[in-house]
């Protein structure tokens, strides 16, 4: 009965999904990939696959006219009568006869230039007809891995969840979405994701929707990390150079123009390859364009090729993109990237105008059961035919995900994972219940990624243990964590150790509970200025001791989630008890004769004096994160925040200090921060970093809770922008329980006027300028201006950055060179 059944959804979805299907090749035989065929008259279309392969899904059967449209084949529009779906046919495309008329030739005009002309002077009118419109929308997006190694660093990659094959190749990521679309230009969208599949996950839910797939090359600009110019941007003619190849009609009988497009200068965020441009309309017709990976400063990435094809409808004189296509190729250490999303638009409904609530901040809701599609639906649908591989990685990997899931399965690989061994007392050990999920670890004793060295301890280490349960977290964000950190200092042979529960309880809002407590110590400016491992760097090589350390036993409970669309909120209390901590080591690699500055940051020079006395209080803190204008995605299994790159980000905050062993501990602090992202179009990004506070009643309060700024004494800059940071500035020389307002600028050319420079331009680096200003009272304002070059290195790692720095305060203060070594970050 079940097979009849089975029969019957079947013969119902052909009847409402008819198929028009075959290969399309050359006349040789040859398979011709992404052909774009639809039916004429109509926004009805689709395109063949790697190997020539297409389908088409029509309405009903009857008589039919096809058009199949290739670039450098001539256009063909086959009519097809037929009573019976689904009808299979093959079609051979005969090349185009390309041609240039045959006229006088003036060597000093450039024939493409006027094309370009006209098509820059028509844009306004030709995306005024596509600047709103309803459509459906299908994307895959496939990713395939070659030449993987066995290990990296150290650990077993495995074979990625069935992915790889013996030789380290195989497909990584496969996935497919249906959806429903609104759009109007610029950047308004709402998108209702209808089906949605993903390669080894039969309730996941894929990441490819139509916000990524808006690339037009009507814009000036074309967003790819960096602002990529368009061939037919106002300026274009500052970064192009254009040849005319070729001119050909269409099936229309419109001739289109085959422009070459290359880049003036090498390293400038340029395309290349072709244009194609109808005459009289001056409208796009295609696009077949490379991105190189070091012109987007991707350095990972060698290149990108996006292509984009467009349909003519007789009935509104629409050139509208039915298809489009992102090749990426990436790849170091002799491992390669493939990668191709292709993107299908289809039945556009376009419009003059959308009523007022048509776009919220939601860009893209997933239907709760998109991702139960059955095989029936997507073969019935799916525009562009599966390769064989891909319909194998479908196969294959849906079976290992069933076995490598179920609890014996689980259960044998926990086994052979959790036997203990002596040595593991050492290396740390590890006890998994995948099929329960959660986990107990514990680091061992030879954790040597936390040593590092302080005049206050010595060399010190962590160890610990961590449970976590993430039962539901795949589809209600729930997980929880339980974890504790031993610390031993050896110089001071001491241990200290500290506790942390969370449990968030969604993906939705985010709500989150905490509670921390124990013994640890901290740097006086709760921001760590300074790292662990520069730390140690600069005082067992050079004697520098700038970090400062207090003891803090302490407990805390905490709770933060999204209250609003954009607004998260934050609060907790905690119970500290502070003590001064004196150095306890005078060791060093190098100048053993040179004294290590005392652990007082405001006597340096004074051994004996603490810096505070030993006290106790409560501290309640609330904080709050607004990002204006904020849009989110919503799917079943969390809600994900979109950040409005056209508005600012402002936090606020109030501190209070209350319960002291002595009331001249207490105080109030409110304080505001707003950062902000300017872009310039291809002119780079202009950053800013804002903040002001002040304290009440904060007379005499411990120099632990005055507002400490971040200095930087190292010339070591670890951080990929130095947009709250001051690159000279002693650690603790402005700090204050008074009023402040700190300011951080930085403007990053992303190769504006760099790509422009010769024999600089080879580095392929941006320019860095950077302002940054203090103000507190009975201080004068301390003010730095930098200048710099990031994106250095050597081939593809540009991990390096080089800054000039001078300072002033009351006049010249100094000057200096940081060196941004930003791998660093991994370290930490």
């Amino acid at each position: 009965m079940r097979k009849y059944y089975l029969l019957l959804i079947s013969l119902v979805s052909l009847t409402n999904h008819a198929q028009i299907k075959g290969t399309v090749s050359d006349e040789k035989g040859n398979p011709l990939p992404f052909v774009t065929i639809f039916q004429e008259e109509t926004y009805n279309g689709t395109t063949s696959n790697e190997v020539g392969k297409y389908e088409l899904n029509l309405k009903k059967a009857e008589k039919q006219t096809v058009v199949f449209q290739f670039l450098g084949f001539k256009t063909q529009r086959i009519t097809i009568q037929t009573d019976k779906l689904p009808y299979s046919f093959d079609v051979k495309m005969i090349e185009e006869s390309y041609s240039l008329n045959e006229v006088v030739i003036n060597t000093k005009i450039n024939p493409a230039i006027a094309i370009i002309k006209n098509a820059i002077a028509s844009k306004k009118e030709n995306t005024e007809k596509t600047a709103r419109f309803n459509a459906d929308f299908y994307s895959r997006g496939i990713f395939k891995l070659k030449n993987a190694p066995k290990k990296i660093f150290g650990q077993k990659i495995g074979d990625l969840n069935g992915s790889l094959d013996s030789t380290g190749t195989g497909i990584i990521s496969l996935s497919e979405t249906f959806s429903k679309i609104t759009f109007e230009k610029p950047n308004n969208l709402r998108e209702v994701v209808t089906a949605s599949k993903v390669s080894g996950r039969d309730n996941g839910y894929s990441y490819n929707t139509a916000r990524s797939s808006f690339y037009d090359f009507y814009d000036n600009t074309i967003d790819f990390g960096v602002n990529m110019i368009s061939p037919i941007a106002n300026n274009a003619f500052n970064y192009y150079k254009y040849k005319l190849e070729s001119t050909f009609y269409d099936d229309n009988n419109q001739m289109i123009n085959k422009i070459k497009v290359t880049a003036k200068r090498d390293s400038e965020p340029v395309f290349e390859g072709y244009i194609y441009i109808v005459e009289d309309s001056w409208a796009i017709y295609a696009v077949d364009l490379d991105i190189k990976g070091y012109r987007m400063k991707e350095e990972f990435v060698d290149v990108m090729t996006l292509k984009q094809n467009f349909s003519y409808n007789k009935s509104n004189k629409i050139w509208a993109k039915n298809t489009q296509s992102l090749d990426i190729t990436a790849g170091a250490f002799g491992i390669k990237f493939d990668g191709k999303y292709t993107y299908v638009y289809s039945n556009y409904e376009f419009v003059n105008s959308f009523a007022k609530k048509t776009f919220t901040n939601q860009i893209t809701s997933v239907e709760i059961n998109s991702n139960k599609k059955d095989s029936i639906f997507w073969n019935s649908n799916r525009p562009i035919p599966l390769t064989i591989e891909e319909s194998n990685d479908y196969i294959r990997k849906d079976s290992i995900y069933k076995v490598r899931n179920s609890k014996k399965y689980l259960d044998s690989i926990d086994a052979k994972g959790n036997k203990f061994k002596l040595l593991k007392i050492l290396t740390g050990y590890t006890y998994r219940n995948s099929s329960e999920k959660n986990s107990f670890s514990y680091e061992g004793l030879l954790n040597l990624g936390s040593l590092s060295f302080n005049t206050v301890q010595g060399y010190n280490f962590d160890s610990g243990f961590r449970y976590t349960n993430w039962k539901n977290q795949e589809n209600k964000g729930i997980y929880t964590s339980i974890s504790t950190k031993l610390n031993y200092g050896f110089a001071e042979d001491r241990l200290r150790i500290t506790g942390q529960f969370i449990h968030r309880f969604n993906n939705q809002n985010y709500a989150t509970l905490y509670l921390t407590g124990g013994n640890t110590v901290k740097q006086f400016n709760a921001e760590q200025p300074i790292s662990a491992t520069i730390n140690s760097i600069s005082s067992l090589a050079f004697k520098n001791n700038y970090m400062k350390l207090y003891n803090l036993e302490f407990a805390t409970i905490g709770y933060s989630q999204d209250i609003a669309n954009g607004v998260n909120l934050n609060g907790k209390i905690e119970y500290q008890q502070r003590k001064p901590l004196f150095n306890t080591t005078d060791f060093s690699f190098f100048n053993k004769n040179d004294l290590y500055t005392s652990n007082n940051p405001l006597v340096p020079d004074d051994f004996t004096t603490p810096a505070f006395e030993k006290h106790h209080l409560m501290k309640a803190n609330l904080n709050a994160r607004i990002n204006f204008g904020n849009k989110y995605s919503s799917r079943p299994d969390g809600k994900y925040n979109i950040r409005n790159e056209k508005y600012p980000t402002l936090f606020l905050g109030y501190e209070k200090g209350f319960a002291a062993n002595e009331k001249k501990y207490e105080f109030d602090h409110i304080n505001a921060r707003l950062t902000y992202d300017l872009k310039l179009e291809n002119k780079g990004t202009l950053g800013m970093n804002l903040k002001a506070g002040k304290f009440l009643n904060a007379e005499n309060i411990s120099f632990v809770d005055y507002k400490h700024f971040n200095g930087n004494q190292t010339h070591i800059g670890q951080t990929e922008r130095y947009l709250n940071v001051f690159n000279l500035l002693p650690y603790y020389s402005n700090s204050t329980n008074d009023r402040y307002f700190e300011a951080h600028a930085e403007y990053n050319d992303e190769g504006y006027f760099m790509n422009k420079i010769p024999l600089l331009n080879k580095l392929k680096s941006t320019l860095i300028l950077g302002a940054h200003t203090l103000s507190t009272p009975n201080v004068k304002p301390y003010t730095e201006f930098t200048v710099g070059l990031d994106n250095l290195g050597f081939g593809k790692f540009k991990i390096l950055r080089i800054d000039y720095v001078r300072s002033y305060q009351n006049g010249f203060q100094g000057d200096g060179v940081v060196f941004g070594l930003k791998f660093l970050n991994i370290l930490e």
